[in-house]
């Protein structure tokens, strides 16, 4: 365990605050980050996953939130980039695995590679994992939690829990719009008629992604610079008793974040209904809802059935 890595404790369900997917300003992100640390968040991601131009933070800057955070009794994780193309990419990478602190979120396997041995980490959503064994392996490199692919279903799941040796936690990405793909081509700098390498920083003016539609006028998806999201929000706060889940992620949004975080708390504790708390968890959507990978179904679908 790393010096900065506070205790587990797996008697409790806890909640997550996934890194923020989209391109901020570095006061946005400051604010953002004061406001998760006086929140009842318990584990913080730290870090760009997206594009590695989105420079409104360095290491040092993203550290001392860590910092700031680790003083609110908050678990901080960095996590990596999940595409990596570059030489310098690579180096940033290093520098994040060799931080000596905090645990890293390993979202490419180049990540894998450098901390595979060295420390405890965290296995991302795009490591793309389907089965146990490839999870096992992982484990004796020194994973200690496994956030699950968005697409899987609870039904996966329960399975990879009946099968597995190690006594991992597994994160579920809980709230959100997402993250579906991602891709070397920059799809907003090419709706601005941009090219990748000249892209402006267009990213800084939709601080929630462009939202593309059908000829329906019905939400499709999300542009956000190399990655593509689903234009719905995925929520499972109806499924905050399932016993095999360990942690709730919550991806943050331009508002309402804290909210949010408040709501899925509550129903954590028991304070809040849970129909109340889907209801009132749709009124923070841009879009509308959907859940229907964790059922089975297809991903866009919404309200499918908890039986």
């Amino acid at each position: 365990m790393t010096p900065d890595t506070p205790p587990i404790d797996k008697t409790r369900k806890r909640l997550s605050l996934g890194p923020v997917l989209y391109y901020w300003p570095e006061d946005q992100l400051r604010r953002f980050y004061n406001m998760a640390a006086e929140s009842v968040i318990d584990i913080v991601y730290l870090g760009e996953t997206v594009c590695s131009k989105r420079r409104s933070l360095n290491t040092k800057g993203w550290l001392e939130i860590a910092d700031m955070l680790t003083r609110a009794g908050k678990e901080v994780v960095l996590s990596s980039l999940s595409l990596i193309e570059a030489a310098s990419e690579l180096a940033t990478l290093k520098r994040i695995c060799a931080n000596g602190r905090f645990r890293v979120e390993a979202n490419d396997m180049a990540a894998v590679q450098v901390l595979a041995g060295k420390s405890e980490f965290i296995a991302g959503t795009t490591l793309s994992i389907y089965n146990t064994h490839t999870l096992e392996k992982l484990a004796h490199l020194g994973v200690v939690r496994w956030v699950m692919p968005v697409e899987q279903s609870r039904d996966v799941l329960r399975i990879f829990r009946q099968k597995m040796e190690s006594s991992m936690e597994i994160e579920v990405f809980a709230w959100g719009r997402l993250p579906l793909a991602f891709s070397a081509r920059c799809y907003t700098a090419r709706n601005h008629n941009l090219p990748k390498d000249n892209c402006q920083f267009r990213c800084l003016d939709d601080p929630d992604g462009i939202l593309l539609r059908t000829r329906e006028d019905d939400s499709f998806l999300v542009l956000n610079g190399t990655q593509t999201q689903s234009a719905l929000t995925h929520n499972l706060v109806n499924e905050i008793n399932d016993p095999n889940i360990d942690i709730f992620r919550i991806s943050p949004q331009s508002q309402h974040t804290g909210e949010i975080i408040k709501i899925f708390h509550d129903c954590l504790i028991d304070q809040q209904n849970i129909d109340q708390a889907v209801a009132a968890l749709e009124s923070f959507m841009p879009t509308g809802p959907c859940n229907g990978y964790w059922y089975g179904e297809a991903g866009m679908l919404a309200g499918c059935s908890t039986s």
